[in-house]
């Protein structure tokens, strides 16, 4: 058992991107702020925890601009993106305009904790941290859900599966 947990240790970093990569995930926004500097990324490392407390998850790199809001205010927004808002997932990204500040020309609004939320979303989660623990480069932050809101009309999510955007059949 030992040899085995040692090969585990030594498993490729290419091999398990591969793998990860077969799975489909939604795509989000996930914003911060603190004293008056905001800033956003695109994260599919989110996910419901518990109904009741209402309760999320979400993954962020340490040392980024939104991970460290989020640990400075105690709070965070989400935004669940819908398929033509593919452009907005790739900005915050960093894939197209990484020197045009994230929010230049969109349009957000604010629940309860002041984190922006991207306005034509599907859906929209305003959260305080409830706890946080990091796991190698990165930062689970676990959020209480202070207030949700669903978009009033149908629209397709925006997904991630094997490294491209997608969208549902049919």
């Amino acid at each position: 058992m030992k040899d085995k947990l040692n090969q585990t240790n030594l498993m490729s970093l290419e091999i398990l991107k591969e793998t990860m990569r077969a799975w489909v995930t939604g795509v989000a926004i996930v914003t911060g702020h603190h004293n008056g500097f905001v800033h956003g990324m695109t994260a599919n490392s989110f996910n419901s925890i518990a109904l009741a407390p209402p309760t999320v998850m979400v993954a962020l790199q340490k040392h980024t601009r939104t991970q460290n809001l989020v640990k400075e205010e105690g709070f965070f927004g989400v935004t669940i993106l819908e398929t033509s808002q593919i452009t907005l997932a790739r900005r915050f990204a960093g894939q197209i305009e990484p020197d045009k500040p994230r929010f230049d020309g969109v349009e957000t609004f604010t629940m309860v904790s002041g984190a922006p939320l991207v306005t034509g979303g599907i859906g929209f989660l305003d959260c305080k941290v409830v706890h946080a623990f990091d796991v190698g480069a990165t930062t689970v932050f676990i959020g209480e859900v202070l207030e949700a809101q669903k978009s009033d009309h149908s629209q397709d999510p925006l997904l991630y599966f094997n490294r491209e955007w997608r969208k549902l059949a049919g």
